[in-house]
């Protein structure tokens, strides 16, 4: 009887001991590197809301727990905490491998060296010999049948469970509702295929048909170059561009299914040609004077003017077959400083969806609209910056505008591709690694049709720390950085977003009508 009694005491203490060890090591190994234990946890698709005070109470709670685990008259409390501790670390990566947006990167922290599903099994053991040592000591101490421990185990289990399942759902709803301004990396959504070095900086995306990726350049806009998915078979196009009989000076080319545009906003002028035989067959007559603009389709296009009062910015849509050609929708682009640079911003459409989308530079806001300039939605890009950071000037003359301060860049390219939409940012979030963002542009990924934000992803600088621009397409992401022209192939992550919105209604076909005036990495944690 001795014997067996001193066999159940020497098990509780090696129980006790091994939950000891793993509490003290995990506290210690968080606190020498707590602030990238922070940023994990704000970037863990269970946690970011609340991963202020969740990473100081981890380390809090596992050091107490062992405390309390080292006094033998409380060693049955210490095991309830251990084994409350333990449900919620494997309830915690039990929801990241299954019902998380996105499993993340196992990044630093204790026992990182394990998978996900390791790490779950080597959690579930220990929360098995919490329990055995929990049953042992009460036998021994007080007699108490297993049966009556259980009532008292199984509550503290679902607890345990049921807490991190709360956790996780009102942090999903304030990220995708009120998000805070923390971004998520899932792991790898991007992956580097190739690169190709160009002869200039001046080269942009035209656009992508036929599966070949075409480039403009501002310095020789005549001259078109194209590649096919995998960066190879490198052609050279010469587009006929008389300047003498029409006086170019801002020329931008744009790639779309089987033509090819040609826009001047200065001149103004818009030219429609064939991709087969690149020669142009269609003027786009009584084009106003325009700042940006991108085909909606083969007669139509949107575009953004400064013939508003003012000269602030509005957005128009041009139809060679409509009566009116020319319609403005004034109520779109909404003024905060002076109409003009606070405005400003990136002009995109996406042929998938049937859907213009204006992004703001310098706030953290973008519209959708419809093919006739129909507001959609106004969505919010992740940041807090609401209101443009500048500061404009009238010269003498009244007739020009001037930034009379440095401006501060919220967004400063973006792409589009059906329902997605991919943001250059240049402003970082809360528990972000400083060193990621020296050497890496930060992209982030909001589905349009919703206005919900989804995750974000970094492409790595080259040689050069100039982003000039970037494209995807439905199975590779193409940016311009300095003179190197870089892919990177899409992974699981962004084509399952991708897939998820094919399905979505077809674009709205049939008459037009006028546009309106007016718009009535992460962390486990034990």
């Amino acid at each position: 009887m001795y014997s067996s009694d001193l066999i159940k005491k020497n098990m509780v203490l090696t129980i006790s001991y091994l939950y000891i060890l793993l509490f003290v090591y995990a506290a210690v190994s968080k606190l020498l590197d707590f602030e990238n234990f922070k940023v994990q946890i704000g970037q863990s698709p269970l946690l970011s809301i609340y991963a202020h005070w969740v990473s100081w109470w981890v380390i809090i709670l596992e050091l107490l727990t062992a405390f309390i685990l080292a006094v033998s008259r409380f060693r049955i409390i210490g095991l309830l905490a251990a084994l409350c501790l333990m449900s919620m670390f494997s309830a915690y990566i039990f929801i990241i491998l299954h019902f998380s947006s996105f499993i993340p990167c196992s990044c630093g922290g204790i026992l990182e060296k394990m998978s996900w599903n390791v790490h779950l099994a080597f959690n579930f053991i220990f929360a098995l010999l919490a329990v055995w040592a929990i049953l042992l000591e009460q036998k021994r101490e007080q007699g108490i049948t297993a049966f009556k421990s259980m009532k008292l185990i199984l509550p503290i289990i679902v607890l345990s469970i049921a807490s991190v399942t709360v956790l996780f759902i009102s942090s999903e709803k304030a990220i995708h509702e009120n998000n805070p301004f923390i971004r998520r990396y899932p792991k790898h959504p991007v992956e580097f295929s190739s690169a190709e070095q160009l002869n200039h900086n001046s080269y942009y995306f035209a656009g992508y048909a036929n599966n070949r990726i075409y480039l403009g350049n501002y310095m020789y806009p005549a001259a078109i170059i194209s590649m096919d998915q995998n960066l190879r078979d490198r052609k050279q196009i010469k587009i006929n561009l008389d300047p003498e009989k029409i006086p170019f000076s801002m020329v931008s080319i744009t790639v779309r299914k089987q033509y090819f545009y040609v826009s001047d906003g200065s001149v103004p002028i818009i030219l429609r040609g064939d991709l087969k035989t690149w020669t142009i067959d269609q003027t786009f007559e009584g084009v106003p004077y325009f700042t940006k603009a991108v085909p909606i389709d083969s007669t139509r296009t949107v575009f953004r003017s400064n013939n508003s009062k003012g000269l602030e910015n509005v957005i128009g849509i041009y139809d060679l077959n409509g009566i009116p050609k020319v319609s403005y929708n004034r109520g779109l682009l909404q003024k905060q400083i002076d109409g003009i640079f606070d405005t400003d911003g990136t002009l995109l459409y996406s042929e998938d969806v049937a859907k213009a989308v204006y992004l703001y530079y310098y706030r953290n806001e973008f519209i959708t609209a419809d093919p006739r300039g129909k507001l959609i939605r106004r969505g919010k890009t992740i940041d807090t910056v609401s209101h443009a950071k500048l500061k404009s000037a009238v010269l003498e003359n009244g007739r020009q505008h001037a930034m009379s301060s440095p401006s501060f860049v919220v967004n400063a390219d973006a792409t589009v591709l059906k329902n997605l939409l991919f943001v250059y940012s240049r402003v970082k979030g809360r528990y972000e690694d400083e060193k990621l963002w020296k050497r890496s542009f930060i992209i982030d990924l909001y589905n349009i049709n919703t206005g919900a934000y989804l995750f974000s992803f970094p492409i790595f600088q080259t040689t050069s720390n100039t982003l000039n621009s970037f494209m995807v397409t439905e199975t590779h992401l193409y940016a311009i950085i300095g003179n190197d022209l870089v892919s990177y192939q899409l992974k699981s992550q962004i084509k399952k977003e991708i897939k998820d919105i094919e399905n979505l209604p077809a674009p709205v076909t049939g008459k037009r009508s006028k546009p309106v005036e007016k718009v009535d990495r992460n962390t486990t944690l034990n």
